[in-house]
């Protein structure tokens, strides 16, 4: 009889802590969808989160002819009243909504607009940073794509080669190439003080499709993020060029999306 009593204890502790458990993720992942859904900013052309105490991501949309209005993600890195940007909005409305509130309600000067490859989705709202004297540093790769394309700005981008590094107060941002995926110069943006990476279309969200290919090395996409995650495993924030911030479990839900073993 104390025997069976035990083992029926033994069995309801389990279960209560198993629900506990599961509790305790629900609310973790609910606490992500909140902070997801708390805009510090919110207009038609743009959105803006903030995600930790240095590190917001702006929304804008792309209208695409193979995938609907796209939502478009970019990263802004403030520190001591200056900012770093990553990839401006999809177009010079939503680049100008940005800037005033970096300027104005951030109370920070813009130090420097970083776009992570040449798609529209990074570069299509870079007439008005021009416009408002803000300089403009992307990869020699990048420019020349840019260039391959007849795709002109009223003022030369700063060029780098595979790395580069900028100062916002006493700390440091880096930009940096890592390998060909999403395209063959695909950048990602970190900065060390929050862990927080912004992977661009290069890191995808989980559950999302392969997306756009059309200048895709899908055959180093897998390898190139595995050594992203090799050279930050502990990153706390992980931006995707679309869809929902996380943490390095996109790291791995992109390698296996391209790992060339996994497919049939």
């Amino acid at each position: 009889m104390e025997k069976h009593r035990f083992i029926l204890i033994k069995v309801l502790l389990i279960t209560l802590f198993q629900i506990f458990a599961t509790e305790q993720i629900n609310a973790a992942e609910n606490l992500r969808d909140r902070a997801d859904s708390l805009a510090s900013y919110k207009t038609q052309n743009l959105i803006i989160q903030k995600l930790s105490n240095h590190i917001y991501a702006h929304v804008s949309f792309l209208k695409t002819n193979d995938f609907g209005n796209v939502a478009c993600n970019g990263m802004i890195v403030v520190n001591k009243n200056e900012a770093i940007i990553f990839d401006t909005p999809s177009n010079n409305q939503g680049s100008a909504e940005l800037i005033n509130y970096v300027t104005n309600t951030l109370k920070c000067k813009i130090k420097a607009i970083i776009p992570t490859h040449f798609h529209n989705d990074c570069v299509g709202g870079l007439e008005k940073f021009n416009e408002f004297n803000i300089p403009a540093y992307a990869s020699a790769k990048t420019i020349d794509l840019l260039n391959q394309r007849g795709i002109k700005f009223s003022k030369p981008i700063n060029s780098f080669d595979n790395k580069f590094s900028i100062k916002i107060g006493h700390k440091k941002v880096y930009a940096t190439y890592f390998g060909e995926g999403h395209t063959r110069d695909n950048i990602i943006g970190y900065f060390p003080k929050d862990d927080a990476i912004f992977g661009g279309c290069l890191i995808k969200e989980s559950g999302a499709s392969k997306g756009f290919l059309g200048d895709a090395n899908t055959d180093a996409w897998s390898e190139t993020v595995r050594k992203i995650k090799q050279t930050y495993p502990g990153a706390k924030i992980v931006i995707p060029g679309h869809g929902k911030w996380g943490g390095t479990e996109l790291f791995d839900y992109t390698i296996k999306l391209f790992d060339l073993t996994n497919i049939p």
